[in-house]
């Protein structure tokens, strides 16, 4: 099965170059073009894409925004920010709207095929130019470690660490089995530990309640 794509890109030539590299590759299905947040929106409740390549800078809403809101509609979208910025005021937004990796858009064309599939599999995937970015990040999250789990994420942990399994918290939050788990997916990533057991300990030492 291919995976889907949303192109999000307000440059023509840059879109229309990205369609035509991805398109030879048989992984993708490109099933969007955008040239703006607002037209990402739409794209995303119409052709329900697996994975948004989203711009930074656009018109009308720019790819923070539209991160945001996607995630907010559907928070299995992946999405990985692809900008000619490394700088943390670019990067750390994205992340904290909820990307799920960041290349720049200097990357090489192999090089971004492989991160498009690596965050469709639920891999972090991100431009060593952005490292110092996510350090940084690091820091801020050692210092408040449940800033960085998004709303939906703190719900599930709160469950977690009440013992119910993944079909007691999706019966409990109205949500399906399979979005539970990859919310635990992502609250293992974000805690930095290895199974749920651990997470509901680290939520209970450090007063997620």
């Amino acid at each position: 099965m291919k995976i889907k794509l949303l192109l999000v890109e307000d440059h023509h030539i840059v879109r229309r170059g990205l369609v035509f590299f991805l398109k030879t590759r048989e992984e993708f299905e490109i099933v969007g073009e955008a040239e703006n947040g607002e037209d990402a929106l739409t794209f995303v409740r119409t052709e329900r894409p697996d994975v948004v390549l989203m711009d930074l800078s656009m018109p009308k809403m720019d790819g923070i925004e539209a991160t945001k809101q996607i995630k907010q509609y559907d928070e299995t979208i992946k999405i990985l920010i692809l900008s000619s910025f490394s700088e943390q005021d670019y990067v750390l937004p994205a992340l904290e709207a909820g990307a799920d990796g960041y290349q720049l858009k200097e990357v090489q064309p192999e090089q971004l095929v492989a991160s498009i599939i690596a965050i469709y599999e639920g891999n972090a995937n991100f431009h060593p130019k952005v490292t110092p970015a996510i350090l940084g990040r690091s820091a801020v999250k050692k210092e408040n470690p449940f800033s960085m789990l998004t709303k939906r994420e703190q719900e599930v942990l709160q469950e977690i660490a009440k013992g119910r399994s993944n079909k007691e918290i999706a019966a409990e939050l109205h949500i399906t089995e399979q979005t539970v788990k990859t919310h635990v997916s992502n609250i293992l990533a974000k805690l930095e530990v290895d199974d749920r057991t651990q997470a509901a300990l680290y939520a209970v030492k450090h007063g997620e309640k």
